[in-house]
């Protein structure tokens, strides 16, 4: 008997026709690609939807270790979505320090003409 066929502890993997363990080694795979087998073909007989997060957790830590995300430039970023960097400060208004938009600067006259204008009910914006 190969020591693959070997199984200490539950059954779970003896009612595969090829253990993971088996397979993980004939194809020379890494630690985490090797337990992401394990975890999905032992899950409909062992630890069910526990097997399945520890399998996407390995899956997470592949993509951490193999496609790390390179964080993009500013200038990356409008080129991306197709703009310049002055269209997008025209498209999008200016924010204060609590990062609330920004009013239009107005003068006293245009703000006391503006509330005049509210207490008769005319809205300047209509």
């Amino acid at each position: 008997m190969s020591i693959y066929e070997k199984q200490i502890g539950g059954s779970h993997y003896k009612k595969m026709k090829i253990q993971p363990s088996t397979f993980v080694h004939e194809n020379k795979m890494l630690f985490a690609e090797g337990n992401v087998i394990k975890y999905i073909c032992r899950h409909p007989f062992k630890d069910g939807r526990q097997d399945i997060e520890k399998a996407i957790h390995y899956c997470e830590m592949i993509l951490e270790r193999d496609y790390k995300r390179i964080p993009m430039t500013e200038e990356e970023e409008y080129r991306n979505a197709g703009i310049t960097k002055e269209e997008a400060e025209k498209t999008y208004p200016p924010k204060n320090s609590w990062g609330m938009i920004k009013p239009p600067e107005t003068t006293q006259k245009e703000w006391v003409k503006g509330y005049k204008e509210w207490k008769k009910g005319v809205c300047p914006h209509n």
